[in-house]
């Protein structure tokens, strides 16, 4: 099993040296993968905790790319319904390429009312929207030349397509992943509910052709109970999932060390044994 850590671009821990130096020490702690959130127009009856400040995730990867040497670097999740397909095909592959191949592009739906309304985009549309762009992407990353909107043009640089994993729940996501992706993100962490669907999900995999996909789980545990914690780890595993983003909380880059250094005391030996 793998682990990956996601950092906050939101509110005051979203400062340029914030964000470096925890990615810096996720890296150096050897996390797997670090993975940022997506919201890009937060109201402001909805913005505690953020008071509506977010980063933009895909430029913020490409400026910790030139930060970090080894680390991926994930997007958990990227509203696909959000953005145009061409010029966010380029930002992908620009990210993927000035990283050396480490960019992880986790994508979701998108689900807050006020963003799909800011964006002038219906969100009755977004799943539609997100599979057509989901084909777009694999045209890009797998020729040079491609068509859009009748227009033929070269996409270059052309790096290997980033592992795509789709963000959502059963049975809409599953089936998604099948079509065009690498691997689930799935919405919670109920390992008897998880196992039940992993396993749907190999089947559906099976019936494809495809091997089998990755399952990436983002959430958290109490550290307060290390046997408890390690217990609730192993059970995940056991249902089939491949890799945890366990989030920790913190202030400032010291917090977020402080925080996990002491995830990879209670845990880090007993998910690499898994």
């Amino acid at each position: 099993m793998k682990i990956g850590v996601p950092i906050r671009l939101m509110g005051p821990q979203s400062t340029r040296e914030t964000v470096r130096q925890c990615a810096q020490a996720a890296e150096a702690a050897g996390f797997d993968d670090l993975w940022v959130p997506d919201h890009i127009a937060i109201p402001p009856d909805d913005a505690e905790g953020s008071g509506g400040r977010y980063l933009d995730p895909l430029t913020s990867l490409a400026y910790l790319a030139a930060s970090t040497e080894r680390i991926g670097l994930g997007t958990g999740i990227l509203n696909l319904p959000y953005r145009p397909p061409l010029p966010t095909a380029k930002a992908l592959a620009t990210v993927q390429e000035l990283s050396n191949g480490r960019l992880r592009l986790g994508i979701g739906l998108g689900w807050m009312d006020a963003e799909f309304r800011a964006l002038g985009v219906d969100r009755r549309r977004r799943g539609r929207i997100t599979d057509s762009t989901l084909a777009f992407f694999a045209d890009c990353f797998t020729r040079d030349e491609v068509i859009s909107n009748d227009q033929p043009f070269l996409f270059l640089p052309r790096p290997p397509r980033p592992p795509v994993y789709v963000g959502g729940a059963a049975p809409h996501a599953l089936e998604r992943v099948v079509r065009y992706g690498d691997g689930w993100m799935p919405m919670e962490g109920n390992a008897e509910k998880l196992r039940g669907e992993i396993s749907q999900l190999r089947e559906l995999a099976t019936t494809a052709g495809r091997e089998s996909p990755e399952v990436i789980l983002m959430t958290g545990v109490r550290l307060e109970d290390p046997g408890k914690a390690r217990a609730y780890v192993e059970g995940l595993a056991d249902a089939g999932v491949t890799q945890l983003a366990l989030g920790v909380k913190y202030e400032d880059a010291d917090g977020f060390k402080r925080s996990i250094d002491a995830m990879v005391t209670a845990l880090m030996d007993t998910i690499r044994a898994l």
